[in-house]
């Protein structure tokens, strides 16, 4: 089969690489001619050491590599989405599975990934969302890795997973695409202040607690928005929290620990070598969508008040252990004992 992967970062190129070793074509797209030419020149990715590109790859900036594909990866940044899949709409084919391997929530109109690519293909190709406890430089290295696919268009999830799945490679299926997506942004916030922990000082028992109220926080938020509570203890949420919030691999931790540090968000930023963190951008947006849900995240706006308002993660920290005594589940946890 053929497929077109969107977007030449370390992701997209080490979904490529699957795609390639299960025997498929497929173009992989560059954003810029300077940076086809030099994946085409060193046939590495410097994002990927070590990683060896195939002549078979076919290496690109035209986007109508997209065209007569039966499957269309789209591993763009979270606000290149929108832009992307736009142009997406008038090359290919109409009923081809466009694949969102980007993480995130677009800024501005707070809504999921898939909602927007959905807006811009017009309904006329499935949208399925892969996510996962996925570090590209492990991918890459052809280390074993399980993720999902979610779609509520049963045959395309089932095609994406039939084209990814290899013995190294494991892809489950859900229908659950907007407790996929939840997970999949929201990590992102979490592992950003896993590592504003680590950047303090603080030890494992104060990241286990923030990880599970964490994920605690996004299984609320995603309840709300329509999502399946076990999702979260799934693959999208609590392993994908786990691998961000533990790595260095994880360019969120790595922000956070410089924050932690005392660094600013520019500055850490700048540190990261301009590097996109995403967690940085969804937590605005999932502050905004927690506000019109209704829904309380102390941690998520703690993370917020550090991010943008230039609050002291130590008094934030504080803050967050002095809250009211409450009970560790849901309210209705307390009908149990009555």
């Amino acid at each position: 089969m053929r497929a077109a992967v969107i977007g030449s970062g370390a992701w997209g190129t080490a979904l490529a690489l699957v795609l390639l070793e299960n025997g498929h074509q497929v173009a992989l797209w560059s954003h810029t001619q300077q940076e086809c030419d030099r994946l085409r020149t060193e046939r590495e990715n410097p994002m990927l050491p070590g990683v060896p590109l195939p002549e078979e790859l076919a290496l690109t900036t035209d986007l109508s590599c997209v065209k007569g594909c039966q499957v269309i990866v789209l591993a763009t940044p979270s606000f290149a989405v929108r832009e992307t899949t736009r142009r997406l709409g008038g090359l290919a084919d109409p009923g081809t599975p466009v694949v969102l391997a980007s993480k995130g929530i677009e800024r501005g109109s707070s809504l999921l990934l898939h909602q927007v690519a959905e807006q811009e293909l017009g309904g006329e190709r499935p949208v399925v969302v892969l996510s996962g406890p996925s570090h590209a430089e492990e991918v890459g290295r052809r280390l074993p890795t399980a993720v999902v696919v979610a779609c509520e268009d049963r045959q395309a999830a089932v095609l994406v997973q039939e084209m990814f799945m290899n013995q190294r490679f494991r892809i489950y299926t859900s229908p659950d695409i907007v407790g996929v997506e939840v997970g999949a942004a929201m990590k992102n916030v979490i592992a950003l202040c896993a590592g504003c922990c680590d950047g303090m000082g603080y030890g494992d028992n104060t990241k286990a607690m923030l990880m599970t109220r964490g994920l605690t926080e996004m299984a609320r938020l995603g309840v709300a928005m329509g999502a399946r509570k076990e999702t979260f203890a799934g693959l999208a949420g609590l392993g994908d929290l786990i691998v961000t919030c533990t790595s260095m691999h994880s360019r969120n931790r790595r922000a956070g620990i410089l924050v932690g540090q005392g660094k600013s968000v520019q500055q850490a930023m700048e540190e990261l070598g301009g590097a996109v963190v995403e967690g940085y951008y969804a937590a605005a947006s999932a502050k905004e969508l927690a506000d019109k849900a209704g829904v309380e995240m102390p941690i998520t706006f703690g993370a917020y008040e550090v991010l943008y308002q230039g609050k002291d993660p130590q008094q934030v920290l504080r803050s967050l252990m002095a809250r009211q005594a409450r009970w560790e589940q849901e309210p209705e946890a307390e009908q149990s004992w009555l």
